[in-house]
């Protein structure tokens, strides 16, 4: 199913799903094991949850699983290949997409603009240039603003929104990016609590709708539990637990966050 479409462009966050497979994996700086060796397997379609205190490992995983960073050990298969062997730029562009807990947007530019910029991946750099000026398939940011819920924001510059809306205007960047995984790092953490539900809502429908694999990390264990199938508990870089949300008892989370032992953050 298309969520959006425009008559000049083929359609937008298609119908697609995208298996995830973590064999082997882990990251240092150094001495320092900022995640240690760890298989995962995320099924297509799978709505994850990564849960943990400051400084677990949350982040830096997401960073291996988007291409960000590189593996010190092991392999990450996304729809069957591997991310590893893959040099960045369009190929990773079409797998992976994230939204970061800072949303990454150009203050100076629209809303427009911002949401475009999702193309970036795809535009040659002449191409990314003139969008700067005059932004190119205005259509499809406009529907991307629109199926978020902000459309009458569109000329307005980034940095004008707020949280919220910003956060959405994030979220249309990736329905025009139009990937086959959603990354997610703390996506919500800095907007207050009604609109933390809300945005997350929407970010779940629309990777729900559209059948995408959607990995997050979470700050709220409510929100998480809500909305998210399976929560995986990161601690020192170590997998703690990984249940269905509905199995994840306060014992287990007592344990995740306890403060004894828990290495400080870098």
């Amino acid at each position: 199913m298309a969520l959006l479409k425009n008559r000049d462009q083929e359609t937008l966050y298609s119908s697609a799903s995208c298996a995830v497979e973590l064999t082997g994996v882990s990251k240092q700086y150094g001495q320092k094991e900022a995640v240690a060796p760890l298989s995962l397997s995320i099924d297509p379609g799978e709505r994850v949850a990564f849960l943990g205190p400051s400084g677990g490992g949350k982040t830096t995983l997401l960073r291996l699983l988007s291409g960000q960073l590189e593996t010190s050990t092991g392999t990450i298969m996304l729809c069957h290949r591997d991310l590893t062997t893959m040099p960045t730029g369009h190929e990773v562009s079409q797998l992976v997409g994230m939204i970061h807990q800072q949303f990454d947007l150009v203050p100076n530019l629209s809303a427009l603009q911002n949401a475009l910029a999702g193309q970036l991946g795809e535009w040659s750099l002449l191409k990314s240039l003139v969008s700067l000026v005059w932004p190119l398939n205005r259509g499809i940011g406009l529907s991307a603003l629109a199926r978020v819920g902000v459309e009458g924001i569109a000329y307005q510059r980034a940095g004008s929104l707020s949280g919220g809306e910003q956060q959405r205007v994030a979220i249309a960047r990736l329905l025009v990016q139009d990937p086959q995984v959603i990354l997610a790092d703390e996506p919500v953490s800095s907007l207050d609590p009604a609109r933390a539900g809300e945005v997350l809502q929407l970010l779940v429908g629309i990777a729900e709708e559209a059948g995408k694999t959607l990995v997050a990390s979470m700050h709220s264990v409510e929100l998480a539990r809500e909305h998210f199938s399976r929560l995986i508990g990161l601690r020192n870089g170590v997998v703690i637990f990984d249940r269905p949300s509905h199995e994840v008892t306060e014992d287990m989370l007592h344990d995740l966050y306890d403060l004894q032992g828990l290495r400080a953050e870098a």
